[in-house]
């Protein structure tokens, strides 16, 4: 048998082979596309989803601030931002805030330069200006109103020659994990009537609950414009806030 014929003969049988296998290839996706669809159209179930909200006041504030002194002394620096503390730690106090309630940081003294220009604006290097020692407090109480009312009087400490910068307080609540079982209890409820009156108007009726799972949990400020996320949000900045939580269940019909 020549070369040329025996070419010719596993050609051809490649060729067959190839053929078969897109058939059979099709008759396996075809199967399995029907299948599918079957599974498709045999099922009958309802899936609904609950929410439920609640507003509620924060409970737990926050607040911070900063100070500083700058000298060209390391030591005299230091020395100024130890007595900014202790003035400042009587100004809490007197204002009613617990000693247990104020934590200080550690001190940070950095050394600090300032760029030379020549008339030109030519940079010429860097000038040491002295050393900046700073110090930050932060109060964490339940006192909520009187923390909030005390972080809008810091001009009392400006007036003592204090170097006082104030922050935003962040208003928190320690009963958030059972305000979130309440919620997920309030949500699967209005799920579960949502399904029942669709069934009850369409006919029909609901069998055993095959699937839940719990949506985003959002804390948002009241009265304010705040974008649900898909991650969920959780707003610090209001004192008043809303808690919101969805439920996601699903039933096979009767």
């Amino acid at each position: 048998m020549s070369e040329t014929f025996k070419s010719s003969v596993f050609k051809h049988l490649g060729s067959i082979t190839v053929a078969v296998g897109v058939v059979i290839t099709s008759l396996v996706l075809g199967n399995s596309w029907v299948k599918s669809k079957r599974n498709f159209e045999n099922k009958k179930s309802i899936e609904v989803t609950g929410k439920a909200e609640k507003d509620f006041i924060s409970d737990l504030v926050v607040w911070s601030g900063e100070y500083h002194r700058l000298s060209t002394d390391f030591k005299e620096a230091y020395r100024a931002l130890k007595n900014d503390q202790a003035r400042t730690k009587a100004f809490l106090l007197a204002k009613g805030v617990k000693e247990s309630e104020i934590t200080f940081s550690s001190t940070d003294v950095r050394k600090e330069t300032e760029s030379i220009y020549d008339v030109e604006g030519h940079f010429r290097g860097e000038r040491f200006i002295g050393y900046r020692a700073v110090q930050s407090v932060t109060i964490k109480s339940k006192e909520v109103d009187k923390v909030e009312s005390i972080s809008r009087e810091i001009t009392d400490l400006l007036e003592q020659g204090i170097a006082f910068t104030s922050n935003s307080p962040s208003y928190y609540y320690t009963k958030l994990a059972e305000l979130k079982i309440d919620l997920l209890k309030a949500a699967a409820t209005d799920a579960r009537k949502r399904c029942e009156t669709i069934l009850d108007e369409a006919g029909s009726g609901k069998g055993r609950l095959t699937k839940s799972s719990m949506g985003v949990f959002q804390i948002t400020g009241q009265y304010s414009d705040e974008e649900y996320s898909y991650g969920g949000t959780l707003n610090t900045r209001s004192k008043e806030k809303t808690a919101s939580i969805t439920v996601n269940l699903e039933y096979d019909i009767d």
